[in-house]
């Protein structure tokens, strides 16, 4: 078998092309989940901690130099190292509704799926039928 019919066999697999669909739709519903997260909840999660867009709360780990406005970008821009826990709790928020989500259409997907029959037992093997023979006619 050639390099090139053994790639075409294991591209083609069921498996391989619902992974590489399974990634693009991922990457497309993750720009989704960014775009909630930045633009409808943390705006309305800045509000309610001061009305500073939330993703520009920082500390600054040196003195910011006079003149340089208390942005994130503007201190970064002056060379200040800052620890940016606003930047990093939207990412985690994020990650979160992101699972979340996932979570959610996994459950449906679930529930979706039929519930397949119970097997019917297999019967006894013939010695198991012969003992509970010889068991119930002791009994009588």
């Amino acid at each position: 078998m050639s390099f090139a019919s053994e790639f075409k066999a294991f591209a083609l697999k069921g498996n391989v092309v619902d992974l590489a669909v399974g990634v693009i739709i991922g990457a497309a519903f993750g720009k989704i989940v960014d775009s909630i997260v930045n633009d409808l909840v943390m705006p309305v999660v800045g509000a309610i901690f001061g009305g500073l867009d939330f993703k520009d709360y920082f500390v600054a780990l040196k003195e910011i130099p006079p003149g340089v406005p208390h942005a994130l970008d503007a201190v970064k821009k002056a060379g200040v190292p800052v620890f940016a826990y606003g930047s990093f709790l939207t990412i985690v928020l994020n990650f979160l509704i992101l699972a979340f989500i996932i979570f959610l259409m996994v459950k449906q997907f679930n529930r979706m799926k039929r519930a397949e029959p119970a097997p019917a037992p297999a019967a006894p093997p013939e010695q198991v039928v012969l003992l509970r023979e010889i068991r119930d006619a002791l009994r009588r």
